[in-house]
């Protein structure tokens, strides 16, 4: 076949969605007849900081990649982490991950989707770099506000929307970080020792769904190792599990800098080496991109005829089934800038994602015509939350500081402000301390406080160095800058204190009790002002759920209540010795209550559930249980209320929770409404993984379905049988 006709292969990428797969697949194989071992070679490494080449000979095109999993990055120089100046770059700061999570609304989750996938494909990304779905194994992990928390049945269940909704335009997601990267401080070298059960029933679902529910197009493989090798290139996981089991056909991609060895990369699954020779992160070498593993070293192998040319093949079939999908896809939409559509999608799972976890006394929504004084004190009032993180930061068109939101909000009230705590600016990899006087900041906000009807403390964490950010880790449960002495202070000169909780992970509260209201508000972009003011004024009422649990102390956390061999690990190794009770898991089996449980969020408006009813009593594989639920709001305004199921074996051979999330479902209604709900569980999902057979099994006998309204509110219990 002549070039030319190759030519005409790629442009008939117009009518792609009308042809069938081995339509496509055979326009493949013709493609790579065409290409030299070079350009084949060429088309699996990368050739600037987010790119890989083409093949300029044929016309195949670059691939352009972007962070992240919550808005579309500002362009990044060829060759440095430096910003390349554009001025038309800005995008829509949505929502971090644990706040989509927390919305239990996998419509929302759609929605966020697409939005996020236009605002890629106008500015021209075949790949977008998300969604995250690590499990939050530990609060001290700096990513975790990237991911969608400690289950995995809320994960796989919000993610697979998301992925369908960015790829409606034609651009990859690229589910990350595959897999067991829970941890950032040893990221790059710790070696994760894991049971095969708690490998499948906890780290793997979420990505097993987004293959193969969602159809994902990409897959990012994460920096540590996995039973001694990299996870970026690693027989088990990718072979394995991902190409082999889970039948993959789509790209994976190494994190920038993840790869580590030519001939592991080259024979376990790797298709694309980002990152390596930059170090991912500040300098380079001459040439650099030449000398990847996938690049020169890769070549040679495949010439002295070490490694078969089949091998290279099928990383360059799987580059070009992506291209069919993404920029050889004539059909695929336009996408759309940054627009008022997309922040009012980002507004609306702020305000469904925000969690009401103390509300004494009914003391909020606060009249939004009030004419009382409100203190707003903290630093995180007035602070920019979408730089910073690491690869999450954002250039965002706009970003409304809670401050503001409560000012155009609460119009009547006399509204003072004092910063409280200073934190120092964001800077990736280290900490550079405020310049603030600390005591001259926290005297400031007691005398205001002492001024006010109400103080709203903005506070929590920030995305600095060792707090929610890329390549450091917290370095304890407590709020940071002083805040819980700050805290109560405040309290002892005013009683109405409101705590406005902005941030990833759990915190300790020392200083709950004496809080009249607690609200845990996420990172939530660039409508984050306002949706804090629609919660507070009661414009919106809440109905976000957490999807982690908060301990108590840090102990109480399973990956914590052991040694350091558990977390951080002693440098080499890390062992998970809470094994698959992760988050409600360890506290509902070991019965330790935590701070606020998984699934918790308080509402306005009150709900009860009035009875559950199942179509049988007795069930077999394969089957689907119908649950019927009556749910009425029994309060004096309309909300919403998320109806979830566990799933709890009476006796089983092996140790199994004390429950394991199966179903949920967001309901909203109005104030005196009742309806019944109908929510389906799975047989098939009561199975747990057996390491004996290498194999999900599924035990006959006796089993209970737990419906509530968080992981420790549990209103109904129903017995059904599998035969």
């Amino acid at each position: 076949m002549k070039y030319w006709l190759v030519l005409s292969i790629l442009f008939l990428g117009i009518v792609v969605s009308a042809q069938n797969q081995g339509e496509i697949e055979k326009q493949i194989d013709e493609i790579i007849k065409e290409l030299t071992l070079e350009e084949k070679v060429k088309m699996c490494h990368a050739q600037s900081k987010f790119s890989s080449p083409g093949v300029e000979r044929l016309g195949i095109p670059e691939i352009w990649m972007s962070d992240g999993p919550h808005g579309v990055r500002a362009e990044i120089e060829w060759d440095s982490w430096s910003y390349a100046g554009w001025t038309n770059d800005s995008c829509t700061a949505f929502p971090a991950l644990t706040c989509l999570a927390s919305t239990f609304n996998p419509d929302l989750a759609y929605k966020y989707g697409v939005a996020i996938g236009e605002e890629a494909r106008y500015r021209k990304k075949d790949i977008l770099l998300g969604p995250g779905v690590n499990i939050y194994r530990t609060p001290l992990n700096g990513r975790n506000f990237e991911y969608m928390g400690e289950d995995p049945y809320l994960a796989s269940v919000m993610c697979v929307p998301y992925i369908k909704g960015v790829q409606t335009n034609g651009v990859a997601a690229c589910v990350k970080h595959y897999a067991l990267n829970n941890q950032e401080v040893w990221r790059g070298h710790i070696n994760v020792k894991i049971s095969d059960r708690a490998l499948h029933e906890i780290y793997l679902p979420a990505y097993k769904a987004a293959v193969r529910e969602g159809g994902v197009w990409s897959i990012m493989g994460a920096y540590n190792k996995y039973n001694g090798q990299h996870t970026s290139h690693h027989e088990v996981l990718i072979n394995g599990i991902l190409k082999g089991a889970w039948a993959f056909d789509g790209v994976v991609v190494t994190d920038w800098g993840s790869a580590h060895d030519t001939r592991e990369a080259a024979l376990n699954g790797l298709d694309i080496e980002m990152g390596t020779g930059t170090d991912g992160l500040t300098s380079s070498t001459e040439n650099a991109y030449d000398h990847y593993y996938l690049a020169k070293p890769f070549l040679e192998l495949l010439k002295s005829g070490e490694i078969d040319e089949s091998v290279v093949d099928d990383k360059v079939r799987r580059i070009l089934r992506l291209m069919y999908r993404t920029n050889i896809d004539k059909n695929r939409p336009f996408g759309r800038k940054a627009n008022q559509l997309h922040f009012n999608v980002a507004r609306e799972v702020a305000q469904e994602g925000i969690v009401l976890l103390k509300n004494n006394k009914s003391f909020l929504p606060l009249n939004p015509e009030t004419t009382q004084t409100i203190a707003v004190i903290g630093e995180n009032a007035t602070r920019m939350m979408t730089v910073g993180g690491g690869s999450s930061e954002l250039k965002t068109v706009h970003e409304i500081s809670p401050l503001h939101g409560i000012q155009q909000r609460f119009t009547n009230a006399n509204i003072i402000h004092s910063m409280g705590y200073a934190s120092g600016p964001s800077q990736y990899g280290r900490v550079i301390p405020s310049d603030l006087d600390q005591d001259s900041l926290k005297q400031a906000a007691i005398e205001t406080a002492k001024k006010a009807d109400v103080v709203l403390f903005v506070g929590g964490l920030n995305k600095n160095h060792e707090q929610d950010c890329e390549n450091g880790d917290r370095k304890s449960l407590n709020l940071p800058f002083g805040q819980d002495e700050l805290l109560d202070e405040i309290v002892a000169v005013n009683k109405n204190v409101v705590v406005v909780l902005v941030s990833g992970n759990a915190v300790t509260m020392p200083w709950q009790a004496k809080a009249k209201a607690i609200v845990q508000a996420w990172y939530l972009g660039s409508e984050s002002g306002y949706a804090i003011a629609d919660v507070l004024s009661g414009d919106v009422n809440p109905s976000g759920k957490l999807p982690f649990s908060f301990p108590v102390k840090l102990e109480d956390n399973g990956a914590h209540a052991f040694d350091e061999l558990s977390y951080p690990g002693d440098g080499t190794d890390q062992v998970y010795k809470e094994d698959i009770l992760v988050g409600y898991r360890w506290h509902d089996t070991k019965k330790i209550k935590p701070l606020y449980a998984f699934g918790y969020g308080l509402s306005y408006t009150t709900f009860k559930i009035n009875s559950a009813s199942v179509n049988a009593e007795e069930f077999k594989a394969g089957d689907e249980i119908s649950l019927s639920v009556e749910l009425s709001n029994v309060g004096q305004m309309a909300g919403s209320e998320v109806l979830q199921v566990y799933v709890r074996d009476e006796k089983s051979s092996v140790m199994r929770p004390h429950k394991e999330l199966k179903g949920f479902k967001k309901v909203q209604l109005a104030a005196g409404q009742t309806q019944t709900i109908e929510l389906s569980v799975a047989v098939d999902s009561f199975a747990f993984y057996d390491e004996n057979n290498n194999d999900w099994k599924l035990e006959k006998g006796n089993y209970q379905l737990l419906i509530g309204t968080a992981s420790n509110n549990i209103k109904k219990t129903i017995k059904v049988a599998v035969k």
